[in-house]
């Protein structure tokens, strides 16, 4: 049993799951993990409260988050990834044909600093030429991070269900509304994966959905304790990685990390800052575009300098 112990909020995935059950151990650290469902639960605990040492943490969240001074540094650890072109949909009654044609109308995300949400209003822009300033954003939550104040185009909902605010007219459009059970429902992309791939291929750009993050108090108290928890994550990652490899999808879950393996044409959860430096190059921009944060950041800036050469 080692002296320091770390309190730690993260998602089981087959990447983590050799963390959480003991089979990948640190000689300098043992981990006390505390589940937490759904994981979302997670980003506003740590923001708000500090309640772990170590814990998973979306991505603009993070950013957000660092803007405001919260006490938490990010570690070149990025578990999870997501393409974004399938995770927007409209109601028929919308007239929304095109990208272009949500200009002028409302669409539903959960929160303004929402990382999906990010993404899709980045790519909505960048690629298709989407005014974000003409569309009026709805929001069906709050913000972890309760001192971030949203642009003059966000409105907030009393409904927390986007499917609802659907199918009532209350907005045209949604991201991240996941199935909603109406035939006047459709995705704004016919073809979302052959987007996704042909997005990725003209840009390189593999979105980062969630991260890991560290208390600076616990960094502070323990040298060395970054790059350790950089070799026990990416240890733990091995055997199911070799897993993937062979073919042996058994959950959803896998079978999604699989597809997205092929599009990217290798490893579907890669780790280390520089194989990543133009994926976090690109969300800063779209963040800073966007005014989840007021100012542009080197994406160095997001990890100690000790973690940016490890891979």
């Amino acid at each position: 049993m080692s002296d320091l112990v770390l309190h730690t909020a993260i998602g089981t995935y087959g990447h983590t799951t050799p963390l959480k059950d003991g089979s990948v151990t640190s000689k300098m650290f043992d981990m006390e993990h505390i589940e937490v469902s759904p994981v979302t639960s997670i980003f506003r605990r740590m923001v708000r409260g500090l309640e772990f040492d170590v814990a998973e943490m979306a991505l603009s969240t993070y950013m957000c988050a660092r803007a405001h001074g919260k006490a938490f540094t990010g570690i070149p650890i990025f578990l999870t990834r997501a393409f974004y072109h399938g995770g927007i949909v409209c109601h028929a009654r919308s007239g929304i044909k095109s990208p272009k044609d949500l200009e002028g109308k409302r669409v539903g995300v959960r929160s303004y600093t929402l990382t999906p949400g990010v993404w899709t209003r980045g790519i909505l822009q960048t690629e298709y030429g989407v005014d974000l300033n003409a569309v009026i954003w709805v929001l069906s939550g709050d913000e972890h991070v309760a001192e971030f104040v949203s642009p003059d185009n966000v409105v907030s909902s009393p409904n927390s269900d986007l499917g609802e605010m659907l199918l009532s007219g209350e907005i045209d459009a949604a991201i991240g509304a996941g199935s909603v059970n109406s035939p006047d429902v459709h995705p704004l992309f016919s073809e979302p994966d052959e987007a996704d791939a042909a997005w990725h291929r003209k840009t390189g750009v593999y979105p980062i959905s969630h991260m890991l993050v560290v208390k600076d108090a616990a960094l502070e108290a323990n040298g060395g304790l970054a790059e350790e928890l950089f070799d026990v994550f990416k240890t733990a990652k091995g055997p199911y990685m070799e897993q993937l490899k062979s073919g042996n999808a058994s959950s959803p879950a896998d079978r999604v990390l699989l597809k997205m393996g092929k599009v990217v044409d290798g490893d579907p959860v890669p780790y280390g800052f520089e194989s990543s430096r133009k994926t976090l190059e690109t969300f800063i921009g779209f963040n800073l575009e966007q005014g989840v944060i007021p100012r542009k950041v080197d994406a160095e800036e997001l990890f100690p300098a000790s973690t940016l050469v490890l891979a």
